[in-house]
């Protein structure tokens, strides 16, 4: 499919981007004012098409964890925390989500807002639907761009990552439509800004289904004998499989107990978790409850949603 919409010119590929922006109800202002002057972007094409492949099998997950939840960034958390922490009560009162895993996410995807990208996100948008080998997607955020800009979102503020990405939380435009909200009250949406990317961010894991008192799971500890395989799960994820098929199956923390594994922090005996010890006997274990499966929904990998799960411990301890 890329060499084949590749064929088609970039100007021509724009028109029909245009018309099927139109149809979407984008005004003229903002398709001119977005899409003139747009070249391709090669080193956008590189960088998506240098995207690595599937390993034979995923590699160790303590080396993982020690790089993403050092002592660095778990003391500019604690301190981006008792910043602002005047306003994190609202936060959480409104949206149910603990302010921790809300800058265990905000650490990991811009560093606390260190580093948010500089590519033109119109200019990326377009390169990638262009090159074609995820058209649709990248077609749609590019239009959602648009919608942004309509919306009363400058052109020039829109820089992020080389994938379309932006602001503290990096949302895609699709995401920042639908979940961005003006979390101090001033009017505007901006998630260069912290109040903003904080309620946007508690925001998206609400509307993913966060279970309100529960952590994303907890330490555990398991038997030297115990065959973590004979607990595997039977069930197929309707996305990122490869993923969901390293936890275990679903049972109650007073099951896993009378099996053995023990959970080394609070949590309630009646509580749904599966058991995941990443790195093989011997190594440390975790019972991982639904809101786990929350933060994969923000990015669909283990190392990610463990080192934000034990980055948010750090920052409240």
């Amino acid at each position: 499919m890329q060499a084949e919409a590749q064929q088609e010119s970039f100007p021509a590929y724009l028109q029909l981007v245009a018309a099927h922006a139109r149809a979407e109800g984008v005004s003229e202002g903002t398709i001119a004012g977005v899409l003139s002057g747009l070249t391709p972007n090669q080193r956008v094409i590189d960088l998506d098409t240098a995207q690595p492949g599937r390993q034979a099998g995923p590699p160790p997950m303590a080396p993982y964890i020690a790089r993403h939840v050092g002592s660095s960034i778990i003391s500019r958390g604690r301190a981006r925390y008792a910043a602002l922490s005047s306003i994190l009560p609202d936060i959480e009162r409104r949206y149910g989500v603990p302010a921790p895993v809300l800058f265990a996410i905000w650490g990991h995807e811009t560093n606390f807002g260190g580093y948010t990208g500089d590519f033109d996100l119109a200019r990326s948008l377009a390169t990638l639907a262009w090159e074609g080998r995820r058209r649709e997607l990248f077609e749609g955020e590019l239009i959602a761009l648009m919608k942004m800009v309509d919306r009363g979102v400058p052109r020039d503020e829109l820089k992020g990552s080389w994938a379309g990405a932006f602001g503290y939380p990096q949302f895609l435009p699709s995401v920042y439509l639908r979940l961005a909200v003006d979390g101090n009250s001033d009017g505007k949406v901006d998630i260069f800004t912290a109040p903003d990317a904080i309620a946007s961010i508690a925001n998206y894991f609400r509307d993913a289904g966060w279970r309100q008192g529960q952590p994303w799971g907890v330490r555990a500890a398991v038997p030297s004998s115990f065959d973590v395989d004979a607990y595997a799960t039977k069930l197929s994820a309707p996305s990122c499989g490869r993923v969901h098929a390293r936890h275990s199956q679903w049972k109650t923390v007073a099951e896993w107990r009378a099996l053995g594994v023990s959970a080394l922090e609070p949590i309630g005996s009646d509580v749904l978790v599966s058991l995941f010890q990443p790195d093989g006997p011997g190594t440390p274990a975790y019972l991982l409850t639904g809101n786990y499966r929350v933060i994969l929904q923000y990015n669909c990998s283990n190392y990610y949603a463990l080192s934000v799960g034990l980055l948010a411990d750090e920052i409240a301890r």
